[in-house]
């Protein structure tokens, strides 16, 4: 990595669960030593990336960024235009609902939305989605850029005891997405989760992120999947238009295919 990767990279470190972090914390995080994670700091704070608090001492995230979110969101939206169908799909659904995007080899979160019908479901708190452990991450491999599959295949974290760790069978579970148009995870990111989800592509034509939702395996049923699948479809049709794109006739024609299956779970993917 180059000096302005590695100062750039140490922004990834801070999250919702961890928005302050100290010097030496970092370092261990970043596994740097203390003066190069400084120097690196320092050139953040100068930007108005990231600031230090005065109390703590920690360091978080700056000013600066939120003028550079908001050019994002005006210049290129994406926030603006998932919220209506994701609330929708929430309802329809009953089940917890989110929207990925991709941005170079990550998959970040975008917006999610929890359903309030039922009082057990899935919260998510995640910033980003392993490409090779979830149904966001296998619309990515399927759809998105060929070279995320090595990406993929090169970091087989196992989550749970179900998570795909052989890059073969990786690969084959993302042929079935492809093939289908559908991707899916059955406790392989968190145990007694379902997850299924769909490609969403913008102007330019090509995969931009996903629309997914989360269940809680004891109540999913065949019944409860071909209902997520349909408005699944309706929600990604719906942000794709909002992002100025269109859904590939490929990717409708694997839809129409998979909704005309009889009503059954499909095997694990």
């Amino acid at each position: 990595m180059s000096s302005a990767s590695k100062t750039l990279d140490l922004l990834t470190y801070f999250t919702v669960d961890r928005p302050e972090i100290g010097l030496t914390r970092l370092c261990r995080l970043a596994g740097r030593d203390k003066a190069t994670t400084y120097r690196h700091l320092q050139s953040l704070e100068g930007a108005g990336f990231v600031e230090q608090n005065p109390l703590t001492k920690n360091y978080r995230l700056g000013p600066r960024l939120l003028q550079l979110a908001q050019i994002r969101e005006v210049t290129v939206p994406r926030s603006a235009g998932v919220e209506a169908p994701l609330n929708v799909l929430a309802d329809a659904t009953g089940e917890t609902s989110h929207v990925s995007v991709l941005s170079g080899q990550t998959l970040y979160t975008l917006e999610a939305v929890e359903s309030p019908r039922h009082s057990i479901r899935v919260i998510m708190d995640v910033d980003t989605f392993p490409l090779h452990a979830t149904s966001s991450g296998h619309c990515a491999l399927a759809f998105g850029p060929p070279a995320l599959m090595d990406v993929a295949a090169g970091s087989l974290t196992a989550f749970t005891e179900t998570t795909v760790t052989d890059p073969q069978d990786l690969r084959t579970r993302v042929e079935v997405t492809r093939s289908s148009g559908f991707a899916r995870s059955t406790g392989s990111f968190e145990d007694d989760v379902y997850s299924l989800g769909v490609p969403l592509f913008d102007q330019t034509g090509l995969f931009a992120g996903a629309v997914s939702t989360a269940s809680v395996a004891s109540r999913f049923t065949p019944e409860l999947e071909q209902i997520i699948k349909s408005h699944l479809i309706i929600a990604a049709r719906a942000i794709t238009r909002n992002w100025g794109g269109t859904v590939p006739a490929s990717v409708e024609a694997a839809w129409a295919a998979t909704l005309a299956q009889p009503q059954e779970l499909e095997p694990s993917t």
